[in-house]
């Protein structure tokens, strides 16, 4: 059986799933049934320390839902932990005593004030936790107090508080980062000059989740305003994976360890992110949503297909997908798909032919014969809008055609002419060449 044993960063945990810093990890209780379920690890909801952090005492979280009603995207104006930090550090040493093989990450969110960390990060260390994670990500609340997301958007002050934090503890300091910036690596790139021994992404997306057309106020509400938010669920995964793959794709960032966040919600969003690079995941809103008992079908399904694909430990898969992620000026514009329908699944719904004949390219029609659709391949470019939306699933394929060559007119169609091909400012003739040279 393939191992899910992770070690992230010296940090040891039974299996790569950990919980991130949210509700989900606030409180001894919570924490002591994750790990009772299966969970490798967990990152404490973020520490504060005064002035005293107060929670609204209404509606935190906002949703968006798609067709069937599940939520897809989920927006939170909840603030860091309103508990006492001593409280918090006593029940880190219990859960941390009782489960000496889980990873207990302590995240917190300080002010650059040297003292602070000089009183406080030696106290998380004594209870035996296994490292820090800096919140330089949070979008509301805390960055309107020059905390949170305000320090992660300025990469001079991510050195700077990652810098402070390592100069007082020895454990792992991991640096989470924000995603609402231009260039994510700007970031990671300063957190490394800081002496980040990892960082983790992406941290919630500044968001206004909804308005109320009936009140006029932004959901959620708290009585008649509301406010900017941290949206995340399986939404995000894809804004996740793309900030993760920058960074694996950066020159001076090759080998900086990154835990992976943002709508991990099943083995294979799981899978996606080992593949491109993370280390391990962290999850949220999932629990949240189906609860603590998830971690059995992601650690299951995750070890099942690693069985399957022969990967017999999380660093064979680690990073497997990273070498075919580049720019877009390295496509083989030469590589041409068409559309195929198959006449025996489809049911002449006509949603196909809709969508190509009022927004793409005309290269769907109708049978009369049959009442069925057929695939026009001389106009068809390939975009597979037509596989978005059938209904029926594996009805419409794009199938490779040889050389850029339609195997049913023998016409080159979309092919590059040699003399533009082979010019030395083509850019794609440039990206062959540097592939060359790696080689």
């Amino acid at each position: 059986m393939a191992s899910l044993h992770n070690t992230f960063v010296g940090i040891s945990s039974p299996n790569p799933f950990w919980l991130a810093s949210a509700p989900p990890t606030d409180r001894e209780v919570n924490v002591e049934r994750a790990f009772a379920a299966g969970w490798g690890g967990v990152v404490w909801k973020t520490l504060g320390i005064d002035p005293p952090v107060v929670n609204v005492n209404g509606p935190r979280y906002g949703f968006w839902r798609g067709d069937n009603q599940r939520v897809q995207g989920f927006n939170n104006i909840e603030l860091i932990s309103d508990r006492p930090i001593g409280t918090n550090l006593e029940e880190i040493a219990r859960i941390k005593s009782r489960w000496p093989d889980r990873a207990v990450v302590v995240s917190v969110m300080f002010p650059l004030e040297e003292e602070q960390w000089a009183r406080w990060l030696p106290e998380i260390a004594a209870t035996g936790a296994d490292g820090i994670e800096l919140n330089l990500g949070c979008p509301h609340g805390m960055s309107e107090r020059g905390m949170g997301a305000a320090m992660g958007q300025a990469p001079q002050l991510v050195e700077a508080v990652t810098r402070m934090a390592k100069a007082h503890t020895r454990l792992p300091v991991i640096v989470k980062l924000t995603p609402n910036v231009t260039d994510i690596t700007w970031s990671a790139v300063a957190a490394k000059a800081g002496g980040a021994d990892a960082v983790s992404l992406i941290n919630t997306v500044n968001s206004l989740i909804s308005v109320d057309l009936d009140t006029m106020a932004p959901v959620p509400s708290i009585d008649g305003k509301g406010t900017h938010g941290g949206y995340c669920g399986p939404a995000v995964k894809p804004i996740a994976l793309h900030m993760l793959a920058e960074i694996g794709r950066h020159p001076t960032l090759a080998g900086l360890p990154v835990s992976g966040i943002g709508g991990v919600t099943s083995w294979r969003d799981a899978a996606e992110f080992l593949a491109l690079g993370a280390g391990n995941v962290q999850v949220c809103t999932a629990a949240m949503l189906y609860g603590f008992r998830i971690i059995e079908d992601l650690a299951e399904g995750l070890e099942m297909w690693m069985d399957e694909k022969g990967y017999a430990t999380l660093a064979d898969l680690q990073g497997r997908a990273l070498p075919n992620v580049c720019d877009w000026n390295c496509l083989n514009l030469n590589y041409v798909t068409k559309a195929e329908i198959d006449a025996n699944r489809c049911i002449g719904c006509g949603r196909c032919f809709i969508a190509c004949e009022d927004t793409s390219h005309q290269a769907i029609e109708k049978v009369s014969a049959t009442g069925l659709y057929q695939v026009k391949a001389a106009d068809c470019v390939g975009c597979n809008l037509c596989v978005a939306v059938c209904p029926v699933p594996d009805c419409i394929s794009m199938a490779p055609m040889r050389e850029g060559t339609d195997p049913r007119t023998g016409q080159v169609i979309n092919s590059i002419p040699r003399s533009w091909r082979e010019h030395p400012a083509n850019p794609l003739a440039l990206c062959h060449a540097m592939e060359r040279e790696k080689e």
